[in-house]
């Protein structure tokens, strides 16, 4: 093998796979001597990928773990994996899963042949993800495609549905995403509106890439996470939540979101006191969902919107 970037490439690939080479092996492996292998090894370590050397008669190499990371080769069935994997946790926004995802993802997908990208598509659509059902769905597409513009700083147009379900068309400078755990969102600065607005994904549609660049302008917050939490408190109003379970707090907590916190009282019971700028709805499903005997005791809005609750589910039972 003679074009030196198409060996050293089938030499990183080999190396990728968890055991040690005999330089020996690789000279065959690739058909050259074992001179320009210790030569390409040596070119490799100059790219930062971390190539340890054994001493002995034969010798022998292996990739090890380095301080950064270096890119990856992948080959069919591990780059499919991958791509189910992000699509999957990007488009139920579930906990833990950010940004640095998405854009994975956004770069995965955008160097995928046309075959596996069929084979990622066909893959996702044939399997159902067991969700905590406490958020909206967002398409992987639409993440990656504002991705890319936060990325690369192109402004965004799209199609957005209000809370109301007005819907408008927008022209914004995507500035970064947001996951909540639940749900993802857009900060940008509205172009429309001249002012920064933050957007739930899984209400907008049609997002397209405009090409042309901006210089981002600077947020009026710390960061994104900021700017969500100055917003939200802005458009929610807050709750002095107080309820108490009969459950272990280690069994409620499982069972809550991180930001929701039990205290434990006893061995068998825990109190869930914070305040919260989530709405009524959500919190009486989330408490419904504990699965645990609990009593309300705060605020009153909450109280009564669980008592009317509980009165059309068992209205819908009798029936």
């Amino acid at each position: 093998m003679t074009d030196t970037p198409a060996r050293l490439l089938n030499l990183l690939s080999l190396l990728q796979t968890p055991r040690e080479w005999p330089g020996s092996e690789l000279a065959e492996r690739l058909a050259v001597s074992a001179r320009t292998i210790r030569r390409d090894i040596d070119r490799l370590r100059d790219l930062g990928y971390p190539v340890e050397a054994t001493m002995g008669a034969v010798g022998g190499y292996r990739l090890v773990a380095g301080t950064a990371m270096p890119p990856l080769l992948l080959d069919d069935e591990e780059a499919v994996a991958i791509a189910v994997g992000l699509r999957a946790g990007a488009g139920h926004a579930i906990e833990g899963v950010e940004e640095a995802s998405v854009r994975a993802l956004a770069k995965l997908e955008q160097v995928l042949p046309s075959r596996l990208r069929h084979r990622v598509s066909t893959l996702q659509n044939a399997t159902i993800p067991l969700t905590r059902g406490d958020g909206a769905t967002v398409a992987p597409s639409t993440l990656t495609a504002l991705a890319g513009t936060v990325t690369g700083h192109e402004r965004l147009r799209f199609g957005y549905r209000a809370g109301d379900g007005t819907e408008t068309k927008r022209l914004v400078e995507p500035y970064r995403l947001v996951s909540t755990g639940r749900r993802w969102y857009l900060v940008a600065y509205d172009l429309g509106r001249e002012d920064w607005r933050t957007f739930r994904v899984d209400r907008v549609s049609d997002p397209f890439p405009t090409g042309a660049r901006f210089t981002p302008r600077e947020l009026p917050a710390e960061d994104a996470a900021a700017y969500m939490v100055q917003s939200m408190a802005r458009t929610q109003p807050e709750l002095d939540l107080d309820v108490t379970f009969e459950a272990p707090a280690e069994f409620v907590a499982a069972r809550l979101p991180s930001h929701l916190t039990p205290t434990a009282t006893s061995g068998t019971t825990c109190r869930l006191r914070t305040r919260t700028t989530d709405s009524t709805e959500w919190l009486a499903l989330r408490l419904a969902l504990v699965d645990a005997p609990f009593r309300i005791h705060g605020p009153e809005s909450l109280r009564e919107y669980v008592a009317d609750l509980s009165t059309r589910l068992d209205a819908a039972t009798r029936a």
